[in-house]
């Protein structure tokens, strides 16, 4: 299962998100669950760095299948919180259609 956690602070704000593990769904090459996380994150993270200019620390364990974004900055530009909500919104959709077992996003406070 690919569990993706996103941080964000009492107003609401994200800090960042982490996306950890395979999904599961197929083997390895064939697993559309696992292919289309890694592009949503994949653009996300892309477009938070070359469209937005958002400060960005990211992470990555391909192994394990582990991919960190954490925001430098405490408030995100509204064009960088709306990239991160359509991701929300993507995984969300995901998570829906083929089960939590698969796909399991949550929501952190810190």
């Amino acid at each position: 299962m690919t569990q993706i956690t996103f941080y964000k602070t009492t107003a609401g704000e994200y800090q960042g998100f982490t996306c950890d593990g395979h999904a599961g769904y197929a083997n390895y090459g064939e697993d559309i669950v696992c292919a289309s996380i890694s592009v949503l994150v994949i653009n996300t993270i892309n477009s938070l760095e070359e469209i937005t200019a958002e400060k960005i620390n990211v992470e990555t364990d391909k192994d394990r299948g582990v991919i960190r974004c954490r925001f430098v900055d405490r408030t995100l530009k509204e064009t960088s919180r709306v990239l991160v909500d359509s991701l929300v919104l993507g995984l969300t959709q995901i998570e829906k259609q083929y089960g939590k077992n698969y796909c399991k996003l949550t929501f952190e406070e810190v």
